[in-house]
């Protein structure tokens, strides 16, 4: 009975073992089985492509404008020049009826006598009772008052002194002149008319520089940078040329056409560039200078940006690091990481291992 029990012992320990090797076999082959091939969609890797130029129409106008204004309101007896006239620095170009402000200044020069005549009256009191304390004639207290007029007296001087400098400049300020030599391009106001403070009399372009000024389209204003070189031409007139550089670009969109204003400040233009003349600017682009590839390529791993290139030769499949210069929703552009010619997945790339095989679906060149 012991050896039966004996025997029924080792034939399940034998099962078991048998068992047991079974389920490390089984394993050992699902290690060892190869990984599935993958269906991926690639592209290839093509140089960069040749950007388009750009080009845009403008006009010129002068590099420095000035609005010219009245300092205060009135009524505007009279404008000297017009649209078109050339005018000097300090010449005249308009004036305000200036009778309010005259009776101002005679008002503050009549204070300002009074108060030199109480100033002379005080100078006089003070004197004598200098003298009569000097003689132990007077008191103590009747100096001192004497000495405080003369104090409030030199004070009310110089306040009526600075109320006729006051009322001078503000007479000043009915004549309006030119601070600089330049073109008049605009008016604002007629004689006769009353104006207010701050309100364009006269716009005044500078004769020194001249700008051509474009609106460009929001696509457009990306890929100009301050000091870009762009070559500008007068429409209608062959041969008329000048050169310049980007030297403003507008923050803002125009809330109506919603575009971008820029200047280009023009080197050494011809007189043919007239404020207001029609022009056309160009600026020769480059190549991109980068590689593009869909923005679907790009895969996440241990916080590094790659992606998956395709060996032509044994179909499988490696991680490659890459630089990203730019990205938007659609392409990304490639500074460092990929050369002409590599093939690249684009679909497919979350199921990849590294070295497995795949299968192309199709290659787009890009």
């Amino acid at each position: 009975m012991r050896r039966s029990e004996a025997s029924s012992r080792l034939g399940c320990v034998a099962a078991a073992a048998v068992v047991a090797l079974g389920v490390a076999s089984c394993n050992r082959e699902e290690k060892e089985a190869p990984p599935p091939v993958r269906y991926v969609r690639t592209v290839t890797v093509e140089a960069p492509r040749q950007a388009p130029d750009l080009a845009f129409t403008g006009h010129i106008e002068a590099q420095d404008q000035a609005s010219l204004a009245f300092r205060i309101g009135g009524r505007m007896a009279e404008r000297l020049v017009g649209v078109g006239a050339s005018v000097k620095e300090g010449e005249i170009v308009a004036r305000l009826d200036p009778e309010n402000e005259l009776n101002d200044l005679r008002s503050a020069q009549a204070a300002l006598t009074a108060a030199q005549g109480d100033l002379r009256k005080a100078e006089n009191q003070f004197q004598r009772q200098s003298h009569l304390l000097d003689r132990h004639i007077t008191t103590q207290a009747d100096f001192e008052a004497a000495q405080q007029a003369l104090t409030a007296a030199r004070a009310q001087v110089d306040a009526a002194q600075a109320r006729v400098r006051s009322a001078e400049d503000v007479v000043g300020f009915t004549t309006l002149t030119a601070d600089a030599p330049g073109i008049v391009t605009r008016v604002g106001a007629e004689p006769s008319e009353v104006v207010t403070a701050g309100r364009m009399i006269v716009q005044l372009a500078r004769r020194e520089g001249r700008d051509a000024v474009f609106e460009i389209p929001a696509d457009l204003v990306r890929q100009l940078t301050p000091g870009m070189p762009v070559r500008v031409a007068l429409t209608g007139e062959a041969g008329a040329e000048a050169t310049g550089r980007v030297r403003e670009i507008a923050p803002q969109a125009d809330p109506v056409t919603r575009t971008f204003r820029i200047r280009v400040g023009l080197t050494d233009p011809t007189p043919a560039f007239r404020l207001g003349a029609a022009v056309s600017g160009s600026i020769r682009a480059g190549a991109s200078g980068a590689i593009t590839i869909p923005a679907t390529a790009l895969t996440q791993r241990d916080q590094a940006t790659g992606a998956w290139v395709v060996d032509p030769k044994n179909l499988t499949v490696s991680l490659r690091k890459l630089d990203v210069a730019s990205a938007d929703p659609a392409a990304v552009r490639i500074a460092k990481g990929l050369d002409i010619g590599d093939i690249v997945v684009t679909a497919g790339a979350g199921l990849l291992r590294e070295g497995q095989r795949v299968r192309l679906i199709g290659a787009e060149p890009r």
